[in-house]
């Protein structure tokens, strides 16, 4: 199990690092606000750290638990139109 977690987690972190590589607030997101998409955008790297953090210290189930939440942050933010990227 933690084998497979550890792999998992590495493809979701390597996902997840690529899209903030190529993220553009969407210029139709005026409802959410900017600073708000910002707001929730950084959020979600900082979940990512964590996602790294775990992973270093082999805490593997941890870190996929936390890139799941920045993934699930960055898709919704996208699912509002509030930023464009794909996986």
């Amino acid at each position: 199990m933690t084998n497979n977690a550890k792999e998992l987690l590495s493809k979701y972190i390597q996902n997840t690092e690529q899209v903030f590589a190529e993220i553009k607030i969407s210029q139709d997101a005026v409802y959410i606000g900017r600073e708000k998409i910002r707001e929730i955008i950084d959020m979600a790297k900082r979940y990512l750290e964590d996602a790294r953090y775990y992973r270093d210290r082999k805490k593997f189930e941890t870190g996929l638990a936390s890139v799941a939440y920045c993934e699930g942050l960055l898709d919704a933010l996208r699912l509002l139109g509030g930023v464009n990227f794909s996986w």
